[in-house]
């Protein structure tokens, strides 16, 4: 059964910086892309960022481009989300996200197959 735990998350100021982890297990983890999604309250849960199972692409939505950067240790069965230069927007619950090929092509929510239970980032102002 494969499980997806996110951590790092909290309370930071605007400006401030966070790391997120997401720790993934009962599954080839190298395999596999992993992309990071979040949501605010009442909203639609949104693509955030995603890296091919090898690392060499990554992919952002251009309202974190510059300020998030995304990376993953395979050998630790991990993926990273570095948030710089946060801000109130960034505000939500955010979620890792594990899928195949067709995942990573539509970076689509309904294409990732294996979702974390999140973890909550707020920024205040």
């Amino acid at each position: 059964q494969v499980r997806l735990v996110e951590s790092g998350g909290g309370l930071v100021q605007t400006g401030g910086s966070l790391r997120l982890s997401c720790v993934v297990s009962g599954r080839t983890f190298r395999s596999y892309a992993m992309a990071w999604f979040r949501q605010a309250p009442g909203k639609e849960r949104d693509f955030v960022t995603a890296i091919t199972w090898s690392g060499d692409r990554t992919y952002y939505a251009d309202s974190v481009k510059g300020r998030f950067t995304i990376s993953r240790d395979n050998a630790k069965n991990t993926v990273y989300l570095q948030m710089n230069s946060l801000k109130p927007e960034d505000t939500a619950v955010y979620y890792c996200a594990s899928g195949g090929r067709i995942a990573i092509a539509t970076m689509t929510k309904d294409d990732f197959n294996s979702w974390g239970q999140g973890t909550q980032v707020t920024v205040s102002s």
